[in-house]
């Protein structure tokens, strides 16, 4: 009498238990610029990289606290406390806001000899050489690990808005890179102190993505300097330009 063997099926690997994600920031991190919005007071959109990032199983959003046109007082302001005291990821996108860059934009790109456009361009280089930009942010991540000291903290840059074939792109992208190096420089010194706060770069992302491009991941319409949407990135700036680089730098996995 022979003993057949019986196939045992395999059991599936259980699902991760998804880490409590908080994202703040201003418009690049509500997703203002991807219609449709599902809050009209802060342009939220499900397109925005928070959104996305809570399909994957990994993360679960507890709590959006972005909003178009906030500067880093109003975020510290409306920080989400209860979410943020559970929080095991938080993503971080502010500053452009606090330098008035948009403003700066407006002011350059129909006339980049004005008077305007000059005062712009100083008042946005000394905020990032005196100290005073650092500072602030440097209290607020702080301020962020105080409240939840176990959460990996991200701070993203911001895309380089022309293309470099615009006439204006070397002056106003080198502004966009001075932002960045300033945030850059305050992960790596909070990190220092406290330790699990990153940098993640998106201009190389963005590479051959920007205003003037034939592939465009940021809008920009020439016929409404004024329109809300202008210098933010599309539905495909925040999945290909700002989701894939927190994807690829691990900001949501814990290490």
């Amino acid at each position: 009498m022979s003993i057949g063997l019986v196939a045992i099926p395999a059991q599936a690997a259980p699902r991760p238990t998804p880490l409590d994600y908080v994202a703040l920031g201003d418009s690049y991190a509500s997703g203002h610029g991807a219609v449709p919005y599902t809050d009209l007071n802060c342009f939220v959109s499900q397109k925005g990289y928070p959104a996305i990032a809570d399909k994957l199983r990994v993360v679960q959003l507890t709590a959006n606290a972005a909003c178009s046109g906030w500067t880093m007082d109003q975020v510290l302001a409306n920080l989400p406390v209860a979410a943020l005291q559970e929080a095991e990821i938080v993503t971080l996108t502010v500053g452009a806001n606090d330098l008035n860059s948009t403003e700066l934009l407006f002011a350059c790109l129909p006339a980049p000899s004005s008077p305007e456009c000059l005062a712009a361009r100083t008042r946005v280089a000394t905020m990032l050489t005196d100290g005073s930009f650092a500072m602030e942010l440097t209290t607020l991540v702080t301020t962020i690990h105080m409240l939840a000291p176990d959460a990996k903290i991200t701070l993203t840059g911001y895309p380089f808005p022309l293309d470099p074939s615009h006439p204006l792109a070397a002056e106003v992208n080198s502004l966009a890179g001075g932002l960045n190096a300033v945030i850059a420089g305050v992960a790596q010194f909070t990190n220092a102190q406290f330790g699990d706060v990153q940098y993640v770069d998106v201009t190389g992302a963005f590479a051959g993505h920007g205003v003037g491009s034939v592939d465009p991941w940021i809008n920009f319409n020439p016929d409404n300097l004024q329109d809300p949407a202008n210098f933010h990135p599309t539905a495909e700036g925040y999945r290909h330009g700002y989701f894939a680089s927190l994807v690829s730098q691990n900001s949501f996995a814990l290490t």
